[in-house]
């Protein structure tokens, strides 16, 4: 399931538009917005440094939060942040109003366990990931941590589709027209610098003891034909 909810105390925006967001931020607050539900957009400015943390603690986009301001509360769900380019401060934050009916559209990061299980990666296989996320349609109140697939007996060259996935109740795919790859057990690309270095070693005494044989061999030749007085 997602994370635990939590709560951001929020202040009403009497004005809006660039000069008024910078006015904010120089006060340490972030413009957002909450709009959806058929409803007016209504907004507001969050304290910087709890917006900060929230963005960048972790599963910020799949976790539905409790805003609070000018005494009403609204269950909400973040569908997109801007942070400076530079300094990675959050400028802006959209929210969506949530209920228990809602629907929502989010991206849920794919986990694979027990890679020391997988026979392919113990002989040297890579874990290829296609997908980190996979997009999915589910309840807002029932949005996934993450989709785990379990990785035991994989050899080199498998591949991992969607439907070998177990999915929560109500959460689907947004793409249903194909069973898409996740991910791979791709064999080696090339070999390691010792690897290499051994094969070069091996090659090396094999040459030389081709080497050797031959100059045997004329030796050998060469007695027989003393022997026969040639």
């Amino acid at each position: 399931m997602s994370h635990e909810s939590y709560t951001l105390e929020a202040e009403a925006r009497e004005t809006v538009g660039k000069g008024s967001a910078r006015a904010l931020r120089r006060e340490g607050r972030v413009p957002a917005v909450i709009y959806g539900d058929k409803k007016e957009p209504v907004s507001i400015s969050l304290p910087y440094k709890e917006l900060f943390m929230k963005i960048h603690g972790g599963g910020f986009m799949t976790t539905i939060a409790t805003v609070k301001v000018g005494g009403k509360s609204y269950q909400v769900l973040p569908k997109d942040y801007q942070l400076d380019p530079v300094r990675d401060f959050p400028m802006h934050v959209d929210f969506l109003r949530v209920s228990k009916q809602t629907v929502v559209t989010v991206e849920v990061p794919v986990h694979f366990l027990n890679e020391e299980k997988s026979p392919g990666i113990k002989r040297g296989g890579v874990l290829n990931i296609v997908r980190h996320a996979v997009e999915v349609h589910c309840p807002a109140d029932s949005i996934p941590d993450a989709l785990e697939f379990d990785l035991t007996g994989l050899q080199i060259g498998d591949s991992i589709h969607i439907s070998a996935i177990e999915l929560p109740k109500g959460v689907e795919p947004t793409i249903t027209d194909r069973d898409f790859t996740v991910a791979t057990i791709a064999a080696p690309a090339v070999l390691t610098a010792e690897e290499e270095a051994g094969t070069t070693e091996e090659a090396d005494a094999e040459a030389v003891e081709v080497e050797g044989e031959e100059e045997a061999a004329e030796g050998d030749n060469a007695e027989a034909k003393e022997e026969k007085g040639e």
